[in-house]
């Protein structure tokens, strides 16, 4: 190790506040031009090397499980649509998957895109839109070289596997064909990174001739594009974190004047789908859970709504999608997901599983005319699966279940879920999973992840890496804190705004709880989360540095009121209806409470490993860079304190699959390291 870690120099700048002005000795960070940014990540970036140096080896061994138990050589499920079968494989050796289709099973194989010859020359590549045209005539794909979630739009004829002359630069996520592929419409976002115009392409003309189709000059609010499933209609979905307003125009008719569904008004969300001679809505109006209703394609104005599936408290509809003959229905209750499908005589079923903590979830359903209905089934300890099934008959096909090699056996591991009680008595449910033969004696390390925000809910997932730590006796946990959508919209409404602390003194909770029900050692608990995530683990941390033995932050989300007062960086403002307007002194004084930045005391911290990305436009890189100087400068104990910030990619990480195997083996050598799990 060098004789001592980095130190960010200190520029004191005076930050107004709304109780007084604060000191920011690190606001320079935010400013990637100043001459000593770059070279204070790079050498937080050789501190953080120097640190996993000796555990080379293990890092090489934790790569090596990983990469052995992958099959390297893969084939993705094909999707049906029209008259082709179109399907994703991978090959051994190369970082990025290969797009491609068939017209049946044993027929030959067309490749659509190769994404590992796309990546070539770039540190960095990821594929945005992978949209073909109705008639299956041609591709509209886009590509981010950097991880800024930038992409430049390109269409490909799929006759030839040239791409066409038409380019398009700067668009975000989303894309949709008119029906006859004539016309692509996009999205574009604007200075702050904010998707908020759809403009529509015809191929063939220069991209400076495009027509502006829609602009929302609100900056709450996101534009969002798709084409249903029945191809009849695109949809331009206009969302804030509250409200929703759709409008809609014919697929068939691509040069045809928008129109409205229902105007947006605040507190209304509402999301739909095509059926027929009716639009499908899903909406909270009078149902704060939500409901499902239907309305005419003419007339679709809320005063036409007709209520198709009625609002039921605490069971929170996250979706529905439309086929010829039947609706599915997405649904959270109780903690765990639920797929029902609904037939249009008013009947419905819902679909059954025997594990009791799982994840199941709409799959790739092409197809608007069929019976089949294709489903994503998972569980902490069942690889990720494709199944089909009957909607009439009820028969149930395994498509694939993912191999997981070098003698994987699910039965040499064990599952359950238990509930944690909150300070104000919420109950918190917590998914665990751990090596069979493991004592429950108090006495394992253990790692708790956790997100609680945006509600959103985290079913549990398989993990092939994570077999890594089950083998080495570490249990692991998955919690579900207030923020989340896990138990309804009540259970995200108490852990937001001015009741965001719900989240943090959950996750605490739950450590307290596991170590009580003797699930794990009081002095080898790490948590771990990403992003918002990252919040959660650094204000829990910073609010009970006792309680933990290591935190992982991945992109962590940390610098929350100057961010949230900062309009020019990306997401700032539709942030302010998750996290508070700091510009009310209600708002900037609660979250300047938890906020991990502002909340750094001089006391000895658990083992810390942080991590960024330099071109992330969800989390700046400050955000992170700013946490760890004020660390190191105010933080006492001799704990490992580790930054590590890629400076060729976002928020995502590596986008190879190698690369992001290597990442993850880092971040587990770390947990096993500082936990005391290295055999």
């Amino acid at each position: 190790m060098p004789p001592e870690p980095p130190r960010a120099k200190r520029v004191p700048v005076t930050v107004p506040r709304h109780a007084g002005a604060v000191v920011d000795d690190y606001a320079w960070l935010r400013h990637r031009d100043d001459p000593d940014t770059i070279p204070y990540l790079e050498a937080e970036n050789a501190w953080s090397d120097a640190w996993f140096e000796p555990l080379a080896p293990l890092r090489e061994e934790l790569f090596q499980e990983i990469k052995r138990r992958t099959q390297e050589t893969d084939l993705s499920v094909p999707v049906p649509k029209g008259p082709w079968r179109y399907y994703t494989r991978t090959e051994e050796g190369r970082s990025y998957p290969i797009h491609a289709r068939a017209a049946d099973p044993d027929g030959p194989e067309q490749v659509l895109l190769d994404e590992n010859i796309e990546a070539e020359g770039h540190e960095f590549f990821a594929l945005g839109a992978f949209d073909v045209s109705p008639g299956h005539g041609r591709l509209a794909w886009s590509l981010d070289v950097d991880g800024g979630e930038e992409f430049t739009m390109r269409v490909r004829d799929l006759a030839t596997g040239a791409d066409l002359p038409d380019t398009i630069e700067r668009t975000y996520y989303g894309s949709a064909w008119s029906a006859d592929g004539r016309h692509l419409f996009y999205v574009k976002p604007d200075a702050a990174m904010r998707p908020y115009q759809v403009w529509r392409h015809e191929i063939g003309t220069p991209a400076a001739d495009d027509v502006l189709v829609f602009q929302e000059d609100d900056e709450r609010f996101f534009v969002e594009i798709e084409l249903t499933r029945s191809e009849a209609f695109i949809v331009i979905a206009v969302e804030s974190k509250t409200t929703t307003e759709a409008w809609v125009l014919p697929a068939g008719d691509a040069t045809a004047a928008l129109r409205v569904v229902a105007r947006r008004e605040p507190g209304h969300e509402y999301h739909l789908d095509h059926q027929g001679d009716r639009f499908v809505i899903l909406t909270n109006l009078d149902a704060e859970d939500f409901r499902v209703v239907t309305a005419p394609v003419a007339e679709p104005g809320t005063d036409r709504w007709t209520e198709l599936v009625a609002h039921e408290p605490g069971r929170r509809i996250t979706s529905v999608d439309a086929f010829a003959g039947h609706l599915v229905l997405y649904e959270w209750a109780a903690g765990m997901q639920q797929l029902r499908i609904l037939f249009d005589d008013g009947s419905d079923r819902a679909l059954a599983f025997d594990e009791p903590v799982h994840s199941v979830e709409p799959g790739a359903n092409a197809e608007y005319r069929t019976t089949r209905f294709r489903f994503d089934y998972e569980s902490l300890v069942t690889p990720p699966s494709v199944y089909d099934e009957d909607v009439r008959t009820g028969e149930r096909r395994l498509l694939k279940q993912t191999p997981v090699l070098d003698g994987f056996d699910p039965k040499q591991y064990d599952t359950a879920r238990t509930w944690a009680v909150a300070p104000d008595g919420a109950q918190v449910p917590v998914d665990l999973v751990w090596r069979r033969g493991l004592e429950r004696d108090g006495t394992a390390p253990l790692v708790l992840y956790g997100y609680g925000s945006y509600e959103y809910s985290m079913p549990p997932w398989f993990s092939v890496a994570r077999l890594s730590l089950l083998d080495r006796g570490v249990v692991w946990a998955l919690a579900h804190p207030r923020g989340g959508g896990e138990l309804g919209r009540q259970w995200y409404l108490h852990g937001k705004l001015l009741e965001k602390r719900s989240t943090f003194t959950d996750l605490i909770a739950v450590a307290e709880h596991l170590v009580a029900e003797r699930w794990a050692a009081p002095d080898k608990i790490a948590i771990r989360g990403g992003s918002a995530g990252g919040l959660l683990v650094g204000a829990a941390m910073e609010m009970r540095p006792d309680l933990f033995a290591a935190v992982v932050a991945e992109v962590p989300f940390v610098d929350v009121v100057n961010t949230m007062h900062d309009e020019t960086l990306p997401l700032t403002v539709t942030e302010w209806e998750e996290w508070g307007d700091p510009r009310l002194p209600e708002y900037e004084d609660y979250m300047a409470s938890y906020a991990p930045y502002e909340n750094v005391a001089p006391v000895a911290y658990p083992a810390l490993f942080v991590t960024a990305g330099l071109n992330d436009p969800r989390v700046s890189y400050h955000e992170p860079a700013k946490w760890v100087a004020r660390l190191r400068a105010v933080g006492a104990g001799d704990a490992p304190l580790l930054l590590h910030t890629e400076l060729g990619a976002g928020h995502r990480g590596p986008s190879g699959r190698y690369d992001a195997w290597r990442e993850e083996a880092r971040t587990l050598a770390f947990l096993l390291q500082v936990l005391g799990a290295v055999n």
